[in-house]
This record gives C-alpha cells, structure tokens and sequence, in this order.
C-alpha cells in the first residue's frame, strides 16, 4: 500500500525569489497588467482564449480578488525584479488529490517576454510544487504555434507525452497541442535543468 501522503495546503501563497522575478500573491495593482493582457490578440491567441471574450473589469476584479483565497489551486502573480512591474502570472490547477497531480499553465505578457523571466518563474513553482506541496506530476498542453513557450517547458525538464489533434481552430487553421509533464522524480534529478544533467 503507498504511504499517506500530506494533503497539500493551496491556502499558503508564499512569496518565491529568483534572480530575476518574484513570484507573489496577487494585489490590486496588478489588475493593469492584466487588462492589458487580455486586450492583446497575441496574448488571446497563444492562451487560445477567444478574442470576444475578455471579461469585463468586474468579472477581473472579482477573479483576481480572489486568487488568494482560493485553497485548491496556487495561482501567483509574476514580478520583474529589475523593474518591479508585474508581468504575468503562473498558475497550478486542477488539483487531483488522488494522484497528487496538477495542470501548470503560464501568462506572460509582452513586458515579460525574450529575457528569461518565464523560464525562471516556471522553475520556480515546479520547484514549490515539488518541495512544498508534494505534487508527483505536473502536466501542461502547448499549442504548436508556441514554440518559444514549448522551449522554456523543456528547458525546465518538461518531457512530451503526447499530441492532441486539430484541438483549437485559429482562423481558418486547426492548431494541435503537445501534452508535456513532469514527474517528482524526475525534478529530484536535476532541479529543472536536465541539459546540465546530460552535459
């Protein structure tokens, strides 16, 4: 029989520090960045999130309001040290207590992009998600039309598991997603970054 494991507690939202970013619980001032977030159609497009449906400021104000209070999900905000803006958010979701899984999912916005903030704020909640909260598996999908995100996923350790076809239309394209996880073990070995493992 496997052991019982601690019910990990998505009430605590810490305050994680990189060289580069700060990952935080959200405040109210970070409702800009994220206005502007779902007003931009790459941002849209690479969320696969329709277009006509940004929430209204009401139905944001409520949504961030109340990430901090959520308990069966760690959703932070992403913070640029040099500039001490906030640029996006990291999110562990989909909690299944059973197989001590999440989904991962990542925003970004342009601010944050092309100089390593992503790559290390992803470390940083696997790493938490690992370590604090004794996930076994951390999975994500990826559209295909996101390579540079795909790249950061793999740089961590993420490993591809699979495809699902034609499972977003974009215009008058269909867009495949690559299914990637990451397993305890496999985070035990090399911290998040497999290619110093391999070199």
């Amino acid at each position: 029989m496997p052991s019982e494991q601690a019910t990990p507690d998505f009430s605590i939202k810490p305050t994680l520090t990189g060289e580069r970013v700060i990952l935080r619980p959200f405040v109210d001032g970070d409702l800009d960045t994220f206005r502007a977030a779902v007003a931009d159609p790459e941002v849209a497009r690479l969320t696969g999130s329709p277009v006509d449906d940004a929430p209204d400021e009401e139905r944001m104000r409520s949504w961030y309001g109340s990430r901090n209070a959520q308990t069966d999900r760690l959703d932070l905000a992403v913070v640029d040290r040099a500039t001490g803006a906030c640029v996006g958010e990291v999110v562990l979701n989909d909690w299944d207590p059973d197989n001590r899984s999440c989904n991962f999912r990542t925003l970004l916005t342009a601010a944050g992009r092309d100089r390593g903030l992503g790559t290390e704020a992803v470390r940083l909640v696997v790493g938490y998600g690992f370590d604090s909260l004794d996930l076994h598996r951390i999975s994500l999908e990826v559209f295909a039309f996101n390579p540079r995100a795909r790249r950061v996923y793999e740089k961590v350790g993420f490993v591809v598991e699979g495809v699902l076809r034609q499972v977003l239309r974009d215009g008058d394209d269909w867009v495949d997603a690559t299914v990637m996880s990451i397993l305890a073990p496999e985070w035990a070995a090399h911290r998040g970054y497999p290619e110093r493992r391999h070199s």
